[in-house]
């Protein structure tokens, strides 16, 4: 049992570090325009926020035997950091000054968790406050495709939904999910069966509408590839983002 926890743990951080990657197309595309465009930059400063904090939860002193669930999400932090930090270099006015503000509450928050599991709890108190922090960010970052989800559906095309990474939600949230029931610990089973929940339900739209690619856009408002949307605009004309 303990070996099957450790690979899960594995294969886990595997998969995760996929999906932290993701975004590299989408940043390569910022620092080429030098421009945001119109994407936005809140899916990476919440997905920051969770890494944070699962990152804690992880520790030895907060939850025992869940180190593999501290490497990958302390990685993942560094990587978010990188691209929170790209984003802000090349956004402008109010987009700028917006993600400015949602850092520094997202930093205000963990920074709040860490000090009140320090000094105020201990034991299995801190374990059940920090795992419920950690199990809330989790599902949210899961549920930011679900716009993209319904674009799907409102299209019938897949075109901004690619294949290999909605399978990597999936096998995600599967290995943790997995993981997290071997180590009998709700706190990382319960987001990730969300989340396998919700990788398992892109694959089947991929299914149903695998065949219509390329189709245009009604609204007009162009979807990023990774995890969050671009913000419509009806200036902005469709592009074809490569998978």
């Amino acid at each position: 049992m303990e070996i099957a926890h450790f690979l899960f743990g594995i294969f886990g951080n595997a998969t995760a570090l996929f999906l932290f990657l993701a975004p590299t197309i989408t940043f390569k595309r910022i620092i080429k325009n030098k421009s945001t465009e119109q994407f936005s930059g809140i899916p990476y400063v919440m997905t920051l926020l969770n890494c944070l904090l699962s990152a804690w939860y992880g520790l030895p002193f907060v939850s025992p035997n869940n180190i593999l669930v501290s490497t990958i999400n302390g990685t993942g932090a560094a990587i978010e950091s990188i691209y929170v930090l790209i984003f802000l270099i090349f956004a402008h006015g109010k987009e700028k000054a917006k993600i400015l503000g949602l850092l520094t509450f997202i930093l205000t928050i963990f920074a709040i968790v860490v000090f009140v599991s320090l000094f105020a709890l201990h034991d299995h108190p801190r374990k059940l406050f920090c795992g419920f922090a950690a199990s809330i960010f989790s599902i949210i970052m899961y549920g930011s495709p679900l716009s993209i989800m319904r674009l799907v559906i409102k299209t019938k095309s897949v075109e901004y939904m690619p294949f290999f990474l909605s399978l990597f939600v999936f096998l995600c949230g599967t290995s943790w999910f997995i993981f997290g029931l071997l180590g009998k610990d709700p706190f990382v089973a319960v987001p990730n069966g969300f989340g396998s929940g919700l990788g398992a339900l892109q694959l089947i739209l991929y299914a149903i509408y695998h065949k219509n690619k390329g189709g245009p856009m009604k609204g007009g408002a162009e979807e990023s590839i990774e995890m969050g949307l671009e913000k419509p605009n009806k200036e902005t004309k469709p592009t074809t983002v490569s998978q």
